[in-house]
């Protein structure tokens, strides 16, 4: 994480947009949990001897305007989050480039052309990634857990408990993964730096190697460098194919729990029907945080 205290200074023109675009995660996740416990109100409400259509319909109507208002919120954060992580990447890549013209000659003669080419493209991408989605995800999951759990926690603590015991396990599970993760793609961006490399010396030479009759050779060569290119890509996928099915195992298995004791709590009636039905539907949200929580230690 002390990597990314390096970014920091380039948030400061933007801070606006960064707090504008916190607040509209904030108020996202508000309307996101206030569905559930809208329809938990119409279930329970089906029961009441003076329940009426109009009754009903008002809440259809709160729910489809939770909704709404959660897009819209949504759609906010998204524009102005990612958008500044465009803004952030274009400022980062004209730093960089200043920089490369302030070097000296020295520098160039130990320095692969390809190194510095991987560094203005994929490099500076990934910075990006961490600097927008990773964010705003992060700050989302946070937001979402403690909402979605609060709200679990005062419909049922007893089930609370229950539901989040198979999700114990998805916090070490995570780090593990992200740690393969990170050095599988380490290796892909040193050979896309050998790549870019090779590509380069071809293109500025191009003369000498058709003076040299050497196109079949280094054709032959370029072809080896991009399958191991390939086989380091398909490397990190197999990792990244297999963490997000292991993720939703484990929050699968607190839904059929949920599922199970739920059943069970409504028909003891310790907890009404209504409440059985959110309470799915908020360890139904809780899953995504925790899947999210991946995705951006990963980034």
């Amino acid at each position: 994480m002390n990597e990314l205290r390096t970014i920091l200074p380039y948030f400061r023109p933007y801070l606006k947009g960064v707090v504008a675009g916190l607040a509209f995660v904030v108020v996202a996740n508000l309307f996101t949990v206030a569905g559930p416990y809208l329809i938990k109100l119409a279930i329970d409400g089906l029961g009441d001897p003076d329940v009426t259509m109009g009754r009903i319909s008002t809440y259809a109507l709160l729910i489809v305007a939770a909704a709404l208002l959660g897009g819209a919120a949504k759609y906010g954060m998204r524009e102005l989050l990612n958008g500044l992580s465009r803004r952030i990447e274009c400022d980062l890549r004209n730093d960089f480039f200043s920089h490369l013209l302030r070097l000296d000659a020295s520098f160039y003669g130990g320095t692969r052309t390809g190194d510095l080419m991987a560094r203005a493209t994929n490099a500076t991408q990934a910075v990006r990634m961490a600097t927008g989605p990773a964010i705003m995800y992060a700050v989302n999951t946070f937001v979402s857990f403690l909402l979605t759990l609060g709200l679990m926690v005062w419909i049922s603590p007893r089930l609370t408990v229950y539901a989040l015991v198979p999700m114990v396990v998805l916090p070490p599970v995570v780090f593990m993964f992200a740690r393969v993760i990170h050095q599988r793609f380490e290796k892909i961006q040193e050979q896309f730096s050998t790549l870019s490399t090779m590509v380069q010396e071809n293109l500025t030479g191009m003369r000498i190697v058709r003076a040299y009759v050497q196109e079949e050779s280094q054709a032959h060569h370029f072809d080896g460098l991009n399958r191991e290119y390939m086989d380091r890509n398909m490397g990190l996928v197999k990792v990244a194919g297999l963490f997000h099915p292991i993720l939703a195992l484990f929050s699968g298995a607190a839904l059929v729990i949920v599922l199970w004791l739920g059943s069970l709590e409504a028909i003891a009636g310790r907890i009404t029907a209504g409440d059985f039905v959110a309470f799915g539907m908020y360890v139904a949200l809780l899953t995504w945080p925790l899947i999210a929580l991946g995705w951006v230690v990963n980034l």
